[in-house]
């Protein structure tokens, strides 16, 4: 007869406890301590007679394995190995050497954030190869990974079910913890998507409620979970709405939701790539029945940045200048929707097909070109969609590096150059037709004022072209910017209050009589 183990939490039913033998399970956990009070339950929950091996990855086991007097096994098999990512593909050989597996239990405790190192190419390798191994040798595998950030790895994890016969989450959440089951196969049957309540008691793991069935019913699909600033200082409109201080906290709330309608709030361009990761750890791990908004506050977004939100799984991205009565019927009409489109597992690529570029500003004319260069032999960007690049000549009387002091972009991937008495800019995944807003939101005074002429490019043929033609430029006719020195005043004391650029007042104070008098 095979056998059952099972995993060291009580009052959990068996349809999310039993590991039968020839397969792997996985539990992330979020610190070092969990997984090892993990560990050490799971081994108190076998019989007397029952076999298991415990590997730990960068400890050493005799000092955090225990054996208890009244329950668990007589003996287990310890071992300890490297936090080397090379060494896991040596465990099943060195176990072997020892131990014959045939049902047993093997538990690998990982060093923490140790697999986030790991390439996703050469772990998803290992976990196929350790679950060919655990069915050929008839034994039950579970790894317990403990790390700080794992949704990247829960995410990724999640599309491996021909490899995992399990993958689970132990969340801390300060009074409590959440039991985060992906998937859970067994000879029960298979249960997906369920969210428990975990109490550690003395030690123990304990569900902190009994649920009466086995799949969470979509009993959410009328909450709307949104950034306090959605709605501009006003209240929540009624019972079903929920308002939070922070996009941290209203995505932390959003990872116990099923078909919640999430409205995040974008103020400045910086939060782009954070909330590019909650919105695709959202979808990946929540499912198609999540509705994901984001409400642009303040113009910020390009339509990159877009596109990448909406590739990480956002269902609408609702422009800055929509009224809030258009973005509370904008979230009304998407209710009832299924998510349809296609997410990557791994966010990196989405995150290199739309913001390859981190330069901001000023560059020398060979780095500029090289930038730019690469930029444009990158195949995984749009074509002819990748920036526009402009050359601008100063008005006579003004030099081309008085000109670069009033050239503020405040974009990453917007830089600029000088040379051959030009003002060369590449304004990266900026439509040609959007150019003139950008360059007022760039120069604090109108370009006609400070420039006689330019020239575009926005061809990604043209552009190669146009780089051909700037690299034969010696060093020599490279221009340097003007020294900065301690006491150097802005040229223009100017603020942008999102359409056009407009001069602070300076108050000056007019000295009277007497005052004059005294100060001379």
């Amino acid at each position: 007869m095979d056998s059952i183990f099972s995993i060291g939490i009580q009052s959990l039913w068996d349809e999310l406890r039993h590991m039968p033998v020839g397969g792997v399970w996985w539990i992330n956990t979020d610190r070092n301590e969990d997984a090892v009070s993990l560990v050490n339950q799971t081994i108190a929950a076998q019989t007397k007679d029952a076999r298991v091996a415990v590997i730990t990855m960068g400890e050493d086991p005799k000092k955090i394995i225990r054996l208890e007097d009244d329950r668990g096994p007589q003996t287990v098999q310890l071992f300890s190995m490297s936090t080397e990512a090379d060494s896991l593909y040596f465990l099943t050989r060195d176990i072997q050497c020892t131990i014959d597996p045939d049902h047993y239990l093997v538990m690998l405790k990982c060093a923490k954030n140790t697999l986030q190192n790991i390439p996703t190419e050469k772990l998803l390798h290992w976990l196929e190869k350790i679950n060919k191994w655990a069915k050929n040798q008839n034994c039950t595998v579970l790894v317990i990974n403990p790390g700080s950030n794992n949704d990247k790895l829960f995410s990724l994890l999640m599309g491996e079910y021909r490899s995992l016969f399990g993958l689970a989450s132990i969340r801390d959440q300060t009074d409590s913890f959440l039991y985060d089951i992906a998937f859970w196969c067994n000879e029960k049957g298979v249960s997906a998507r369920q969210q428990l309540d975990l109490k550690l008691i003395e030690g123990n793991w304990h569900v902190a409620q009994q649920e009466e069935t086995v799949v969470q019913p979509r009993s959410d699909e009328k909450r709307i979970l949104s950034q306090i600033a959605v709605l501009e200082g006003a209240p929540a409109l009624s019972e079903n709405w929920s308002l939070f201080e922070t996009n941290e906290a209203l995505f932390n709330e959003a990872r116990t939701t099923q078909a919640a309608t999430i409205v995040f709030s974008l103020m400045q361009n910086n939060q782009i790539e954070t909330l590019a990761r909650q919105i695709h750890t959202l979808r990946r791990q929540r499912g198609s029945a999540l509705k994901i908004v984001v409400r642009e506050n303040n113009t910020s977004l390009r339509a990159t940045d877009e596109r990448l939100l909406l590739g990480c799984g956002a269902n609408m991205v609702v422009p800055w200048n929509a009224p809030l009565s258009r973005c509370l019927t904008l979230i009304e009409s998407i209710q009832g929707q299924q998510f349809n489109r296609h997410v990557p597992e791994d966010i990196s690529t989405l995150l290199s097909m739309t913001q390859p570029m981190k330069l901001r500003g000023y560059q020398k004319w060979d780095t500029f070109c090289d930038a730019v260069s690469n930029m444009m032999n990158n195949t995984l960007l749009p074509a002819d969609g990748k920036g526009v690049m402009v050359a601008l000549r100063p008005v006579p009387g003004i030099r081309v590096e008085q000109a670069l002091t009033l050239c503020r972009p405040n974009r990453s991937g917007d830089i600029m150059t000088i040379g051959d008495n030009r003002l060369v800019l590449f304004l990266s995944f900026c439509r040609v037709n959007d150019l003139d807003t950008a360059l007022n939101h760039i120069f604090p005074l109108p370009t006609g004022d400070i420039f006689s002429n330019r020239m575009i490019w926005f061809e990604d043929s043209l552009i190669s072209a146009e780089l051909v033609q700037m690299r034969t430029l010696t060093p020599e006719q490279w221009v340097k910017p003007l020294p900065m020195t301690a006491d150097t005043k802005p040229i223009l004391n100017a603020k942008h209050d999102g359409h056009v650029w407009r001069r602070v007042p300076e108050p000056l104070r007019l000295l009277s009589g007497n005052e004059e008098r005294a100060s001379s």
